[in-house]
């Protein structure tokens, strides 16, 4: 039994999903710099998700979908899969209704967030680093235990939670002209889009995605879902294959998908870090290497940047 499977949100259900989550998630700050805006030329309004709680905008998602469950569903306690911030997520947004939440994490993962996870007091399964598996174990769980599935991007309640940190940002920083966000599963990227042009039908939207997992701008450029990407990218939070309505979504909305490589991807994190003063992962990234690798398109548009995400491994830092 799944939470919302399938539907895209209505902007009714982002606004409805903006007072569930109220009492539980943060109101990210919007940032600004003087020296980005001058090395991308454009006036840069970053969206402070690694600031969410649980360190990534996934807690929305995940928080609305378990206030979203009657008291009989919430019961059975909740299920994912995922190899990090989804995980950790719904392992908080459990804690705050006092249920139990199992969460599906491949082999591989980043030490780092699979310790996040069982923080937030999740039961953790484990499983072969491929979807195929992941999928697998996470219909054995939720057979065997009765719990609901709460999907990482494919989930009407997830998408609509995503939504609300765009409700935010266009009150924080009105008159945008263009919005960005990176693009994996593309639950934030679908969520963003509808909230976006629901309140301003004429901004641009855009997507950054890594060329090592390319299946959105693959999938956009060819009309139909590409499936046979096998992800050879850093940006580990981005490694999922974008869902059918997710692309319906983007689609629909005219995203228009930017494509990064890890080299651009890591010195614009580095920049982040350097010039925002902001603890970034490597995924959150995307958004600024695609405006510096596209800076013609850019150059003079206000532009929100949505920064993810910031569970680093500092440990796993060449450095440390």
């Amino acid at each position: 039994m799944s939470s919302s499977p399938g539907a895209l949100p209505s902007f009714e259900q982002i606004r409805d999903a903006a007072a569930r989550i109220a009492p539980h998630a943060r109101v990210t700050p919007v940032l600004r710099s003087e020296a980005l805006d001058a090395l991308s030329g454009a006036e840069l309004h970053f969206k402070c998700e690694n600031l969410q709680r649980g360190g990534a905008f996934k807690f929305r998602g995940a928080c609305n979908a378990v206030w979203a469950l009657s008291d009989e569903q919430a019961a059975h306690g909740v299920v994912t899969h995922s190899s990090g911030n989804h995980g950790n997520a719904l392992a908080m947004a459990a804690a705050t209704r006092g249920i139990a939440a199992h969460v599906v994490v491949p082999e591989g993962a980043v030490r780092a967030k699979i310790e996040a996870i069982e923080r937030a007091g999740a039961i953790l399964h484990r499983c072969a680093p491929t979807q195929a598996a992941r999928e697998a174990m996470t219909a054995e769980v939720e057979k065997a235990i009765g719990a609901v599935l709460v999907h990482p991007y494919a989930d009407t309640q997830v998408m609509a939670g995503q939504g609300t940190l765009v409700l935010e940002l266009l009150q924080q920083a009105p008159g945008l002209d263009a919005l960005i966000t990176p693009v994996g599963g593309g639950g934030l990227a679908s969520g963003a889009a509808i909230a976006a042009h629901a309140i301003d039908p004429s901004l641009r939207l855009f997507g950054a995605e890594p060329q090592g997992a390319d299946d959105a701008a693959q999938s956009l450029a060819q009309g139909s879902r590409i499936t046979t990407v096998v992800p050879d990218t850093l940006c580990d939070g981005l490694r999922a294959l974008v869902g059918e309505r997710n692309l319906d979504a983007l689609r629909a909305h005219q995203v228009d998908v930017i494509t990064v490589s890890d080299e651009e991807t890591i010195a614009a994190m580095q920049l982040l870090w350097s010039e925002l003063k902001q603890v970034v992962e490597v995924s959150s990234a995307t958004v600024l290497a695609a405006i510096l690798q596209q800076r013609a398109r850019f150059a003079g548009r206000r532009v929100g940047v949505v920064l993810t995400g910031g569970n680093v491994d500092l440990q796993a830092l060449p450095w440390y």
